[in-house]
């Protein structure tokens, strides 16, 4: 630029110098050129600085901009997973009040049956059941059902043939003593087949059979301590247990789905 000044001045001495102008007066009009040349050099670097820190003040406002949308995206997104978990812990409420109020429905229903000792109704390890103890129903070692045990298992069908929605699983439960014949070789076949036995006579009594299942636990899943006589006769036992409905289970969604690519 200074290089660009002493020319004009140059040119302009050999101007003035054609239409007669002094030395003196010339140097004035050089120096008040080259000085209006700086002034206006020193305003376009003025500008140039002003226009950079606008655009530095635009990219940060853009910037936070940005992240104030980021945010807002997130907070919309925390709001309706919120909202989702209300909305799972209200219909878990509302299954536990019907599971609730179905337990006392059917508790009142088997009242009699209850007060004469025929039936336990009941909730171990979370499970809603029906214990029938094993005194009504068999003999020792026996899958044969005595006919008191047939009655009680009439009575109680008549209930459960009332709740077609409903599935239920007939458990044969055993004490810890072991059982070896002919017919049994473990607690495990005489459990399983009084259970298969109890099923039979439910659907006999108006159950539709496919609303139940048999299995047997043999002394597996103690209802008290085999260490005593009166534990034994508990553990020696028809449990039947009333299932759960799918909708009743809690949302398995998401579980297994792939994970995003980051």
């Amino acid at each position: 630029m200074r290089h660009t000044s002493k020319l004009v001045g140059t040119l302009l001495v050999g101007a003035l110098f054609a239409v007669g102008c002094g030395p003196s007066e010339l140097e004035l009009k050089v120096a008040d050129l080259d000085k209006a040349l700086k002034e206006k050099t020193d305003e376009n670097a003025k500008l140039k600085a002003q226009a950079d820190d606008l655009s530095k003040q635009l990219a940060a406002e853009k910037a936070a901009a940005d992240k104030f949308k980021m945010l807002a995206a997130g907070t919309q997104d925390d709001l309706k997973g919120a909202q989702k978990r209300l909305d799972e812990l209200q219909k878990a409420k509302a299954a536990s009040e019907a599971r609730e109020a179905m337990f006392r429905n059917l508790a009142e229903k088997l009242r009699s049956m209850v007060d004469a000792g025929q039936i336990k109704v009941t909730v171990r390890n979370g499970r809603m059941l029906l214990a029938l103890p094993n005194d009504i129903l068999f003999d020792s070692g026996k899958v044969e059902i005595k006919p008191e045990g047939k009655t009680a298992i009439a009575n109680v069908a008549k209930v459960l043939a009332g709740m077609p929605d409903r599935h239920f699983l007939v458990a044969g439960h055993t004490d810890n003593v072991p059982i070896k014949t002919k017919k049994f070789r473990s607690n495990w076949e005489l459990s399983t087949q009084r259970a298969v036995e109890v099923t039979g006579l439910l659907v006999e009594g108006g159950m539709k059979p496919s609303q139940l299942g048999a299995a047997g636990y043999a002394d597996f899943d103690p209802a008290a301590s085999n260490d005593t006589p009166e534990g034994q006769k508990q553990n020696r036992r028809i449990e039947i247990v009333v299932e759960p409905n799918l909708s009743e289970l809690p949302s398995l969604e998401g579980l297994g789905a792939t994970p995003a690519a980051k």
